[in-house]
């Protein structure tokens, strides 16, 4: 009997889990057409999630270019903490998988349960050294005192909210592990739309709410994510995949384990992305606050340019999981290979569509011709590598999928720190701020030949196709 038919029947005892029937659809589904559909929700709910920073950056940029290049500077810093809760997703989503496709129901619940609690602790880890560090910090990313105060004002309030920043991206990702890709597009889209709402009402004011500034943008974000967090909560499929009485230290003590052995290099995977990005951030800084200006919107368009991509690789990953814990080594080929097909298309078709945005967005976003001229020369070259860097995105969701999660870190490493940061300093050297933009280009398209290989070879080695 295939692993398949013999996952379902556990699944069938549990009627919170057996509504959606994730694991036939991963497990028996057609290909593309299951990772479309199971897509389509989570490119909803990040595009309302990079939309989130664009609106963000929006209004902040209403306040001035100097409020903006100090917002473009937390940015780095702010996602690094997020970074940390992807990795702690993609450890769960992985563990949670693989579990899934053996039937695994009861171990299931244990771990999403443990990993839900170390994303709350990791949430308290991040607001006290956070805290602690903020000025020297700030001051080694390059950030002079003309900013600190902006800064001060946006990552004082960001990190007493960082548990509410963590929790939920853990959360998702056990729904997403199981096949339940609806709830959290959901979940993000309508955290966005609150956010839009009060990013005006915080930073401006209104009657007699006083305008609080860029501390307002981050107490938006605080509030945005405080409500996901207990929305997802009200969910009745996520409460059936919590178990609090069987909480015990020992039990505790071995879901972290599992978890650690995914998530911990998968969370310093996702946090090297950030680190790399606060390098050419201070690379960047050696031109002005205009080019820092640009820089960090560039960076944020860029951003939703990949979002098929991102979404893509959050579907593929507990495809993939459940797929190999039923022992369906063929269908983990044709679904990695098929998604490289598609994003180099797709990707390309982005850049199209960003050349002819590219008067709106400089018009929009830059409030000096200096601003303007540098986002134009971003939008023109950095763009044009997202096909690349899909491919290294996928590679590394699938090594972590296939619980290899150490090689997705040293692809991370030799992409960010081997290619990435230095051809940024050499072509900034060389070039100014063109000279930065073509380097990020051409790292990542050394990159993406680079994880082709080794995609292909795991492929041959670890499931015999």
């Amino acid at each position: 009997m295939p692993s398949s038919e013999r996952a379902a029947p556990h699944l069938a005892s549990d009627t919170h889990m057996d509504r959606h029937a994730p694991v036939n659809d991963l497990l028996t589904g057609p290909i593309a057409l299951t990772l479309f559909r199971k897509s389509l929700p989570v490119i909803g709910g990040m595009v309302a999630m990079m939309l989130f920073n664009l609106v963000d950056a929006w209004f902040v940029s209403r306040l001035g270019t100097t409020q903006l290049a100090a917002v473009s500077f937390t940015f780095p810093v702010s996602f690094a903490a997020i970074s940390l809760a992807i990795g702690l997703g993609i450890g769960t989503s992985a563990v949670v998988g693989r579990r899934l496709g053996r039937g695994e129901v009861d171990t299931v619940r244990r771990r999403a349960t443990d990993a839900f609690l170390l994303s709350l602790l990791v949430g308290v880890a991040v607001t006290v050294v956070g805290l602690a560090t903020l000025t020297p910090l700030f001051t080694a990313l390059g950030a002079d005192p003309t900013l600190m105060p902006h800064i001060h004002d946006y990552m004082g309030v960001w990190y007493f909210g960082a548990a509410f920043v963590i929790a939920p991206r853990v959360l998702n990702s056990v729904l997403r592990a199981q096949g339940n890709t609806l709830v959290p597009g959901l979940m993000m889209g309508g955290a966005a739309l609150l956010n839009a709402l009060l990013d005006p009402l915080l930073i401006f004011g209104l009657g007699p709410i006083s305008g609080l500034g860029v501390s307002g943008a981050a107490l938006a974000t605080v509030i945005s994510w405080g409500v996901m967090t207990l929305g997802l909560f009200a969910q009745r499929d996520l409460r059936a995949l919590i178990d609090w009485q069987g909480l015990s230290l020992p039990a505790l003590m071995a879901s972290w384990g599992e978890l650690g052995k995914i998530a911990l290099p998968a969370a310093i995977t996702s946090v090297f992305t950030p680190v790399a990005m606060a390098l050419v951030t201070r690379i960047v800084a050696d031109y002005g606050h205009a080019a820092v200006a640009a820089f960090g919107v560039g960076t944020r368009i860029d951003a939703i340019a990949q979002i098929v991509v991102l979404a893509l690789s959050m579907t593929l990953s507990p495809f993939i999981s459940q797929n190999q814990g039923a022992d369906q080594p063929e269908r983990v080929k044709r679904a990695i290979l098929g998604c490289f097909v598609f994003v180099l298309v797709w990707q390309l078709l982005i850049w199209g569509v960003l050349q002819g945005l590219a008067p709106w967005l400089t018009q929009s976003y830059a409030q000096t011709p200096d601003v303007g001229e540098v986002l134009r020369t971003f939008l023109w070259l950095v763009p044009l590598g997202l096909g690349a860097q899909g491919i290294v995105i996928l590679t590394n969701s699938s090594f972590n999928a296939l619980h290899r999660p150490r090689r997705a870190l040293v692809l991370s490493v030799i992409r960010l720190f081997v290619l990435y940061v230095p051809l940024a300093w050499l072509g900034g050297h060389l070039a100014g701020p063109m000279g930065i933009f073509a380097g990020m280009l051409a790292a990542n398209l050394i990159m993406a030949v680079i994880a082709w290989r080794q995609i292909r070879s795991a492929l041959r080695q670890r499931l015999g196709v």
